[in-house]
């Protein structure tokens, strides 16, 4: 196995995990953004008022882009797999 195969292997790696948990994560910064202004201006200063609506907002990303991104993983690791070479006899 070459260096460049290792890797290309290592990019699609990167790029599949930031396909799968970019979704995630932009939905949880926005929301957290967004309560952390409403918090600042309002001077409410309450833990569960950042953490419930981050989750609620992974759950729902999850619900709505969760095929999608089983469908990216299943597939890179199919990829991953079907890459390995087969011993001969």
């Amino acid at each position: 196995m070459t260096i460049e195969v290792v890797l290309a292997y290592g990019q699609a790696a990167l790029l599949t995990t930031l396909s799968v948990a970019g979704p995630l994560l932009l939905s949880s910064l926005i929301v957290g953004t967004t309560i952390s202004v409403l918090q600042a201006v309002t001077q409410v200063q309450e833990v569960t008022l950042v953490f419930v609506p981050k989750i609620v907002a992974a759950f729902l990303v999850v619900a709505v882009a969760g095929g999608w991104m089983l469908q990216i993983a299943v597939g890179f690791g199919t990829q991953m797999f079907l890459s390995i070479p087969q011993a001969g006899p």
